[in-house]
């Protein structure tokens, strides 16, 4: 027997009861320290379908995707699959049970090439008890062309983009041949081609007769490849729809509990002198001649497409990546931006787009992520940090930000990655910023948390803040913004005034 047709048996070993639900689950209730992630918790997934998981960060849905795979054990509840209850006690068991999940951070090994990612555990062997590569290339490359992702199986995940590895991860849980697949945020780093192709897959599996459990905080993707929806609010399920039967309004107010009436609260506020001014920068290879300026009180959104350079720049801004050429004045001043240090000296923040991999010490407590950034300024005396009044403004920090979480001492990476924005923002709030650079500020966040953001921001602006935002939802840039930097291919193509900006305009200048 194949490895293909053993895979097939293990997922098919579930005779399915007569006209039962694809997957059941019953009563299920889950707590982390201080907080019940999950209270008596229902769920129900028809095969066939796309059934999409909504709420605000912390309302629960990933915790309960993490019980459906076999990573958490619930305290209570059952789980049935076709009709029969089964048990997950760890990934393997929910694998064998023919229950695949692509997490929203990708978990893939860097050094290992995409063709051993895949088959990890179950590559095919010789004769002799060895890997047979030119069989797992050839398997590989044979999975690919049916799902048409065009990858090199022998190249390493480590040089991949992040939307590449995001279809390798596609690939390997579509290769158990499950019938529940859980995705987890799959179009967050993808561009629009890019996420067609992965809907394109989906309907495939939609029409095998799979079950597929699609998270997202993407309306417009809800109601583009969801046949059904359900809500959860604070640990508790509220209700399932059919996407046909509902608007995006209504949807929002069974998420949040409240009407939201206005996403972008851009406010009028008065434009002052020019605080940050960058002319012809450079980075070998990457930009070039990028020339633009952001005035006190000014929202400048900086918009492209995917590998057009915008976080690149951001990056050179804040001396993560010097630039190569060209100047950056601040206040007047020309600043050789050498470092990160140097800009914080120049009082200049900068939240990063990727809060995994360059934000969040994950292995820290809320409270230590927060004062990173301030710890040596303003709290030090004598040598002494003033911890009463250090942990004190953290606090208020994460007070004003609604973060959810037990408390200070809260390890990070327990929390949902909206709650983890939060705190990364609240970081360099605290350094009380004249220019704050935001790449990607709400990407993974929930539409309560984005308004939050997005009142944040202009509130910001009204103190006299000089902000620049990156940002790949056109919304949220026309949104946000009194002037737009449109770039594409590492150079500016256009910069737009409020008053003329629009979707067409900007995509114009971004595909040029």
């Amino acid at each position: 027997m194949s490895d293909t047709a053993a895979i097939e048996v293990r997922a098919s070993s579930v005779t399915p009861v007569a006209d039962s639900p694809l997957l059941e689950i019953h009563g299920i209730l889950k707590g982390f320290p201080g907080v019940v992630a999950l209270d008596n918790v229902g769920f129900t997934l028809r095969a066939g379908t796309v059934h999409a998981l909504m709420g605000e960060n912390g309302a629960g849905k990933s915790t309960l995707m993490k019980i459906i795979a076999g990573i958490y054990i619930p305290e209570r509840g059952d789980i049935s699959l076709k009709g029969h209850r089964i048990t997950l006690k760890s990934p393997i068991d929910a694998l064998n049970q023919g229950i695949a999940m692509i997490h929203q951070e990708l978990n893939l090994m860097p050094y290992m090439t995409v063709a051993e990612n895949v088959w990890i555990t179950r590559e095919p062997k010789n004769r002799f008890g060895f890997v047979d590569h030119a069989e797992l290339y050839r398997k590989t490359e044979e999975l690919f062309k049916t799902l048409n992702i065009d990858i090199d199986v022998r190249v390493e995940v480590q040089t991949l983009s992040v939307a590449n590895r995001q279809m390798v991860e596609i690939a390997k849980a579509v290769s158990y041949n499950s019938d529940v697949l859980i995705m987890d945020e799959p179009t967050s780093a993808l561009t629009e081609k890019e996420v067609a192709h992965l809907f394109a897959i989906i309907r495939t599996l939609r029409s095998q007769g799979k079950g597929i459990i699609y998270i997202t905080h993407k309306m417009n993707e809800l109601f583009e490849i969801a046949d059904e929806f359900s809500v959860f609010r604070d640990g508790k399920y509220i209700a399932t729809k059919l996407s046909s039967e509902v608007t995006r309004d209504e949807i929002i107010k069974m998420m949040v509990g409240r009407e939201i009436t206005q996403m972008f609260p851009k406010t009028e506020v008065v434009i002052g002198e020019v605080v940050l001014s960058v002319k012809n920068l450079c980075l070998d290879g990457v930009f070039s001649d990028v020339s633009f300026e952001v005035r006190a009180g000014e929202i400048v959104g900086m918009a492209g497409l995917v590998g057009s350079g915008r976080s690149n720049v951001a990056e050179a801004l804040f001396g993560v990546t010097p630039a190569t050429s060209g100047t950056i004045t601040i206040n007047g001043k020309h600043v050789a931006m050498e470092s990160p240090a140097v800009a914080l000296s120049e009082g200049m923040a900068f939240l990063t787009e990727d809060r995994k991999e360059t934000g969040c010490f994950l292995s820290l407590n809320i409270q230590e992520n927060m004062d990173s950034a301030v710890l040596n300024q303003r709290y030090v005396r004598k040598g002494f940090v003033e911890s009463k009044s250090l942990n004190a403004d953290c606090m208020a920090m994460a007070q004003r930000l609604r973060v959810k979480t037990p408390g200070m001492d809260e390890i990070i990476l327990n929390l949902s990655g909206g709650n983890q924005q939060k705190v990364l923002v609240g970081r360099w709030l605290l350094t009380n910023p004249k220019i704050l650079i935001l790449d990607e500020p709400t990407r993974g966040i929930d539409v309560g948390a984005k308004a939050e953001i997005h009142r944040l921001v202009s509130e910001l602006a009204g103190q006299g803040v000089a902000i620049l935002m990156i940002s790949s939802e056109m919304p949220e840039v026309l949104g946000m913004s009194d002037r737009i930097v449109v770039m594409h291919e590492g150079r500016v193509s256009g910069i737009l005034d409020r008053k003329d900006a629009d979707q067409v305009s900007i995509m114009n200048l971004a595909a040029k």
